[in-house]
């Protein structure tokens, strides 16, 4: 059997959860100690002369209540139902490479392209990822926008994507990090084409 393709063993631990709980943590010593945020979010200048555990921090700091209520919240819903079906250990492993992998891309588009002020915070990456497999492991599943429009999982995640897409060409809604997101939807489907074999477009479009 391919090592990248052996399964874990499978069992269910809430792992969610405790992500959630070190996240709350993280943003309650952020509002105790302000100073902490420069030190846990990525910034490419900082990365680059050796401070590469912000490659992981960054994804369990945010910059507001906003921002990690809602991120919490996705996380909740669509996190919960994907632990479930992976298992903690693989749905585990999945968050931080997508989690690591979308700050690591950030970081080089930071660097070349000069953008040396930026502190890139929060779990969005990861959650698109997230988001990414909630609707390749339940593409039939019906998602509720605001509450009152009704989607189709994959229609969601594509949908939002593409809203990040064209917001990231043309600069709408700055100082969100719309590559980051990207790359998270996009690491993540790395993921599944090498870790499980399966391409998520294939879920998606079945019928």
């Amino acid at each position: 059997m391919n090592p990248i393709r052996r399964p874990f063993r499978y069992h269910y631990d809430n792992v969610v959860l405790y992500v959630i709980g070190i996240n709350v943590v993280v943003f309650v010593l952020q509002q105790i100690f302000p100073p902490l945020s420069r030190y846990l979010a990525l910034n490419p200048v900082l990365v680059y002369n050796g401070w590469v555990w912000q490659f992981i921090t960054y994804m369990f700091a945010h910059g507001g209540i906003s921002h990690l209520v809602f991120n919490m919240l996705a996380l909740f819903i669509f996190g919960s139902q994907v632990e479930r079906r992976m298992g903690s250990g693989e749905f585990l492993l999945y968050y931080m490479i997508t989690g690591l992998l979308a700050g690591g891309f950030s970081f080089l588009v930071y660097l070349f392209t000069g953008s040396y002020g930026v502190f890139l915070l929060g779990a969005s990456g990861a959650i698109f990822a997230v988001q990414l497999a909630y609707a390749a492991f339940f593409p039939d599943s019906v998602v509720y926008i605001w509450g009152i429009l009704p989607l189709r999982a994959p229609i969601m995640v594509l949908g939002f994507t593409a809203i990040e897409l064209f917001s990231s060409v043309f600069g709408l809604r700055s100082g969100v990090a719309h590559l980051t997101h990207l790359a998270g939807f996009a690491w993540g489907w790395v993921y599944f084409l090498a870790r499980f074999g399966t391409n998520p477009w294939r879920s998606f479009t079945r019928r």
